[in-house]
Parts: structure tokens; C-alpha cells; sequence
């Protein structure tokens, strides 16, 4: 459990939130975009897009002008019934100085009105690249990627969570869970159940002579 504790610590060094962060930030504008038409009828509005955009690629912009995140998909619809927006094979990425960069890609997503909430469904996989350096929180260094079936993200209180089985992958080990919670504001992560996996244990330090 030791070890498990250990790579779950790293875990919570991704501030992985950070991308829901520019996931609403990306997609604002469709709202904008998009004036709900008036149904003279009265009849209930149907949950049909009222936009789509094929192709659909988006990027933010940081202060010294270069790409800080950005969103693409093969295609991006907005709803105007609930002013929802889903993506068909979404794939966000973040990067900021000083920081791994950080890719989620899955076959659908969808985001809800007040980007409060955001959901990911279908061979989800979050990716952080090795940090600069080759290691970091005096651990070795190295990509560690996390994949799932389905992750629910509360950006407003920056947790994300889902009750499918997880997998999470870096250099030295796997660890394997169903179900995963994560708090970035406490800094924890929690597998659920049916924990297992392997770790190398870590290289004892070198004699001084």
C-alpha cells in the first residue's frame, strides 16, 4: 500500500483540472455564438443542436502570444434547449511554463451549461508528459497516463471522479482500481475497491565513500 500511496501522491501533482479550466474557457463561445430561436408555438424545445461545427479546433492564447490549451474534435454541437455543448472524439490539451504538458482525449464529451461540470465517456485517457529534468518531487521522472471508461469533472470545486475501473501507468509501475476520486484543492486521490498492481520499489540512495 505503500507504494500505491506513493503513486497516487504523484497523481495529485498533476493539477489535471487545469484543463477543465480551458475546456470552459474554449467553448464560451458557442454561446455566444448561438441565439436560442423563439418558438412561437410554445411547444417544449426538442434536445437537437442548434449548431454544429465539423472539425471544430480551438485555442487560447497566453500573455507572451503562444498556445497555452487547446480543443479539437471531429465534430462539436450546441444544444439549446439545456445550452450544453458535446464533442465527438474530444482531445484538450494544456501546456504551462514550468509545467508537464497534460492531453485528455476520449471518444465523446460534453460539457454542461454553467461549465461547471464536464464528462468524458468512451476509452478515456489523460496523459501528463515527463517533466523537464526527467524527474520530479524527487521521484524518477517519466510520462504517467491514466485511463478509464468514463470521468465526471467538477471544475467549480476541482474534483473529478468515476466509478469505472482505472488504470495509472508511470515508469515505475501500475496500479489498477475501480473507481477513483480526486481532490486538487486537498491534494488526494482515492481508489475505491479491487486495488492491485505493481511498483519498483525506490533505488536506495548512493554511499558516500
Amino acid at each position: 500500500m505503500d507504494r500505491t500511496r506513493l503513486l497516487l501522491d504523484r497523481l495529485t501533482a498533476w493539477s489535471p483540472v487545469l484543463l477543465l479550466g480551458g475546456l470552459a474557457a474554449l467553448t464560451y463561445w458557442l454561446d455566444a455564438q448561438v441565439q436560442a430561436p423563439v418558438n412561437a408555438r410554445g411547444d417544449a424545445p426538442r434536445h437537437e443542436p442548434d449548431m454544429y461545427i465539423e472539425r471544430f479546433r480551438a485555442v487560447s492564447l497566453g500573455p507572451d502570444g503562444k498556445a497555452r490549451q487547446s480543443l479539437s474534435a471531429t465534430r462539436a454541437e450546441h444544444f439549446a434547449d439545456d445550452q450544453t455543448s458535446e464533442f465527438a472524439e474530444p482531445r484538450l490539451y494544456l501546456t504551462e511554463p514550468g509545467r508537464p504538458a497534460l492531453t485528455l482525449t476520449a471518444e465523446r464529451g460534453k460539457l454542461s451549461a454553467d461549465r461547471d461540470n464536464a464528462w468524458f465517456t468512451g476509452n478515456v485517457r489523460a496523459e501528463r508528459d515527463a517533466p523537464a529534468g526527467g524527474a520530479d518531487d524527487g521521484m524518477p521522472g517519466g510520462k504517467m497516463t491514466l485511463t478509464t471508461q468514463s470521468l465526471h469533472i467538477d471544475t467549480r470545486r476541482e474534483r473529478f471522479d468515476t466509478d469505472a475501473p482505472v488504470t495509472i501507468e508511470e515508469p515505475r509501475g501500475i496500479i489498477k482500481g475501480t473507481g477513483l476520486e480526486f481532490d486538487n484543492v486537498a491534494k488526494t486521490a482515492r481508489l475505491k475497491s479491487q486495488i492491485h498492481g505493481t511498483m519498483q520499489p525506490r533505488p536506495a540512495p548512493a554511499k558516500t565513500p
